[in-house]
């Protein structure tokens, strides 16, 4: 059965690197993305920034990595096929998800042939995930429990058992704390609690972001 809360790594920034073949430039910025839309606006922004370029070649995956459902690709006028697709097969095998890449090439006045030009696509993408900085894409639930004082020490040390992080903290005739956890630790997290309290705390889901990362 599959996780329906899967986490997996995504770019931690938007990063850039630069290789040179046969004198053209060849220059990589990678991005998170979680849809098509902001794919595309991606793509947009970048070929505003380097509107003189040769071409703007890119390629997208949202989902898990290796996922193919939601994938994007262009040669932006390169020979069809030298470019968007071997930036992708590069990107799906990465171990990414959730990223876009955009290749900026500025010819450099050397024909590199088809299969030159698979190649220094294919490297300019490798190289730029090969050191970019990297995070992990969880799906977080927000909780408020409430409960009795003589339960505050035991489960504030239990938090680390289900990462989860305390946000906030208030106290009253009771002690009442905002948490976050992925929301893979929800159930057990709840039954854990219920069965300290014997029933007598107070849990209440709060709102949830489903896109929020670890890092």
């Amino acid at each position: 059965m599959s996780n329906p809360f899967p986490r997996y790594p995504i770019p931690a920034q938007r990063f850039r690197a630069e290789i040179e073949v046969e004198r053209s430039r060849f220059i990589t910025t990678v991005q998170e993305v979680n849809s098509a839309e902001a794919a595309q606006a991606f793509v947009a922004e970048l070929k505003a920034e380097f509107p003189d370029a040769n071409h703007n070649c890119w390629a997208y995956l949202v989902g898990s990595p290796g996922s193919t459902d939601r994938i994007g690709l262009s040669d932006d006028g390169e020979p069809h096929g030298v470019a968007g697709k071997p930036m992708l097969t590069a990107l799906q095998h990465s171990g990414l998800g959730d990223t876009a890449v955009v290749v900026t090439r500025y010819f450099g006045g050397i024909k590199l042939g088809k299969g030159g030009m698979v190649k220094a696509y294919t490297a300019a993408v490798q190289t730029a995930l090969e050191k970019l900085p990297r995070t992990q894409r969880i799906d977080w639930a927000y909780l408020s429990i409430s409960f009795d004082y003589n339960f505050l020490t035991i489960l504030q040390r239990r938090l680390a058992d289900f990462e989860a992080e305390e946000l906030e903290s208030n106290y009253t005739d009771k002690v009442t704390l905002n948490i976050r956890l992925p929301q893979e630790q929800q159930a057990a997290f709840e039954k854990m609690f219920t069965d300290l309290t014997a029933g007598q705390g107070e849990l209440v889901p709060e709102a949830s972001n489903s896109n929020v990362v670890y890092t």
